[in-house]
């Protein structure tokens, strides 16, 4: 998509912010004990909106009810909305906020956004059903060394240049 907004000034430098990145997650294992991630405070969320609709049944829920009346009280609630806020801040200071749907040209805005919302359900699906988002297993398995993190890593991106194939005339 074209940029339209009036004179976005440029990215910053991606090496850096792959330091900071490093540094945020050092400091994470030092001051929390645990690593980075996105799937939890999602999780969370879901809780708080589902006990304000159904307390009772969300307390008694096996998945829900172990986070208790409070389930917004966790770290990942708040690294999830500092990466929001921290995004629209960046993205308002360099004048780079555009509202508007991506899309190729042969692709329809229905058909963008029923398959971004698809793939939002699966991933979300997914990382809950495996205890942990790609985030997690790509930052925090990573640095740890974890077997399983790698093998992750290695398969994602198979997976996706596989089907990347399929769906790159949708970009034309």
């Amino acid at each position: 998509m074209e940029s339209k907004t009036l004179n976005p000034k440029p990215y910053g430098n991606p090496y850096l912010a792959g330091v900071l990145l490093g540094l945020a997650l050092l400091a994470a294992f030092l001051v929390l004990g645990t690593g980075l991630g996105a799937s939890g405070g999602i999780a969370r969320l879901g809780a708080f909106l589902e006990g304000m609709v159904a307390q009772t049944h969300t307390l008694s829920s096996a998945y829900f009810g172990k986070w208790g009346e409070h389930p917004l009280t966790y770290y990942l609630v708040f690294m999830l909305t500092g990466v929001f806020l921290g995004g629209l801040f960046s993205s308002a200071l360099s004048r780079r906020i555009l509202f508007g749907i991506e899309k190729g040209k042969t692709a329809s805005g229905g058909l963008r956004l029923s398959l971004a919302l698809s793939g939002g359900i699966l991933s979300g699906f997914a990382a809950r059903l495996a205890q942990g988002c790609t985030s997690g297993q790509a930052l925090s398995g990573n640095a740890l060394m974890l077997t399983g993190s790698l093998v992750f890593m290695a398969c994602l991106f198979t997976g996706g240049y596989m089907v990347a194939y399929f769906v790159r005339r949708q970009w034309d």
